[in-house]
């Protein structure tokens, strides 16, 4: 059986790990330091975001961020992937928003494909300040 649940407390080293790797493999443009020194934002949850667990047997296989309308990121586990998670996930914070936002790096073409596919258009592009790589706003609107 799946669900999509807030992300519980025994279940955040699973889904840092999840973030670590998938962030680290999609990202290949940005160095795994990176990454490594930025993962106690997502175990302390600095950002502050609802962050939402898909689990399947009890095993977590992926989770995403959502804020006031705003994707802070999807992640599905490797093995997971491109088997429906991340559309259910997507699909999930549509059914709570009119409108939502994300940003996603112009260099990571499988999730801007990914996003595209799921009804989300480009708003606007600026350089990160913390990794000097092109971003792309991305926005999608209930119709």
């Amino acid at each position: 059986m799946s669900m999509i649940e807030i992300l519980s407390k025994k279940d955040t080293a699973a889904a840092t790990r999840i973030w670590l790797v998938e962030n680290v493999n999609a990202h290949g443009f940005i160095p795994r330091e990176y990454w490594e020194a930025n993962r106690s934002a997502l175990e302390e949850n600095k950002g502050g975001a609802d962050i939402y667990s898909f689990t399947e047997n009890g095993e977590i296989r992926g989770f995403m961020g959502l804020s006031n309308g705003y994707v802070a990121g999807i992640f599905v586990s490797g093995k997971y992937q491109s088997s429906g998670i991340g559309k259910k996930l997507l699909d999930f914070a549509k059914s709570k928003n009119d409108a939502l936002e994300l940003d996603v790096y112009e260099k990571n073409t499988r999730a801007i494909k990914f996003y595209e596919r799921n009804g989300f258009s480009e708003k606007s592009r600026g350089i990160s300040a913390e990794t000097g790589e092109t971003e792309i706003r991305m926005v999608w609107r209930r119709e």
